[in-house]
């Protein structure tokens, strides 16, 4: 069983950056691929990015490639997001989640644990 916290979240002005950090506890992390997801108000919970378990291969939505950033620290058990350029559209509850198959998978539904979730508003 693998325990996941999110942090970091905030209230930050379009444009600005933001680093949310995931800690796992429990389980390996290091055996798990570590995804990203948001549901903003009114939406469906939506992928953001994905990090395989060696860390060298991740994957982006449209939405955010070549602003957001993820990267891992097998030996802290953490996940992040760095989130750069940000946009109101970006505001949302972001989780992360743990893919015990390392399947890379944009689907929820691959994902087995979850963290609650942390807000990001992005003002205008």
């Amino acid at each position: 069983q693998v325990q996941l916290v999110e942090s970091g979240g905030g209230l930050v002005q379009a444009g600005g950056s933001l680093r949310l950090s995931c800690t796992a506890s429990g389980g390996t992390f290091s055996r798990n691929a570590m995804g990203w997801f948001r549901q903003g108000p009114g939406k469906e919970r939506e992928f953001v990015g994905v990090i395989r378990r060696t860390g060298y291969t991740t994957d982006y939505s449209d939405s955010v490639k070549g602003r957001f950033t993820i990267s891992r620290d097998n030996a802290k058990n953490t996940v992040y997001l760095q989130m750069n350029s940000l946009k109101p559209e970006d505001t949302a509850v972001y989780y992360c989640a743990a893919d015990p198959v390392d399947s890379g998978m944009h689907y929820a539904s691959w994902y087995e644990y979850w963290g609650q979730g942390t807000q990001v508003t992005v003002s205008s």
